[in-house]
């Protein structure tokens, strides 16, 4: 099997991490050999977060080499420019339709560019976009943001949905398995 490269980004608090986990743990499941790195950046101020996952027969190194993901999975639209480098050409850009505006956007320094998406789908033709927000919301919490990420990833890779079911049941909160499911669920329309 080729090796499998996804390239998650976002920002500090809307859990990326965990998101990255669970691709991992949900290949290692189907057998798949699986290795993860992420960089934090200063992601208690709302920073940059990214998470490498790849996964395949055997796997050697973490980490995504520019121009080699299979999927780059924003979790804010402006993440998902600073890393399109990492797309390969054949790959798949999923966008969350957030915008969380940076210190120098807040304090007046920049602006955020009010055409970013617009400007990765002419580059992506196939780019999806998801209201991660409203969905996570119906699922009965905005923080299921990532489980809703995770099910539209989750169509456009080869891993089994009771494979997915699983490890996010081993990996949230008891009291909140049945609200995360929902949100992977209704992901999976994006």
């Amino acid at each position: 099997m080729k090796t499998v490269n996804i390239l998650i980004c976002g920002v500090g608090g809307q859990g990326v991490l965990l998101a990255g986990d669970i691709i991992a743990e949900a290949a290692m499941a189907c057998g798949h050999d699986a290795k993860k790195s992420e960089v934090h950046g200063m992601a208690q101020r709302g920073g940059s977060v990214v998470s490498h996952v790849r996964y395949g027969d055997k796997v050697h190194s973490p980490l995504i080499r520019q121009g080699e993901a299979d999927v780059v999975l924003s979790f804010e639209e402006m993440e998902t420019a600073r890393y399109l480098d990492f797309l390969g050409k054949e790959g798949t850009v999923i966008i969350n339709r957030q915008q969380v505006m940076p210190m120098t956007v807040a304090t007046g320094k920049d602006e955020y560019p009010d055409d970013i998406v617009e400007r990765i789908k002419s580059q992506v033709p196939g780019t999806a976009l998801c209201p991660g927000m409203e969905l996570a919301e119906k699922a009965g919490s905005p923080k299921t943001i990532n489980m809703v990420l995770l099910g539209a990833l989750s169509k456009r890779l080869e891993l089994p949905t009771d494979k997915w079911l699983e490890t996010i049941s081993r990996r949230v909160p008891p009291k909140t398995v049945d609200m995360n499911k929902k949100a992977f669920e209704l992901g999976r329309g994006c």
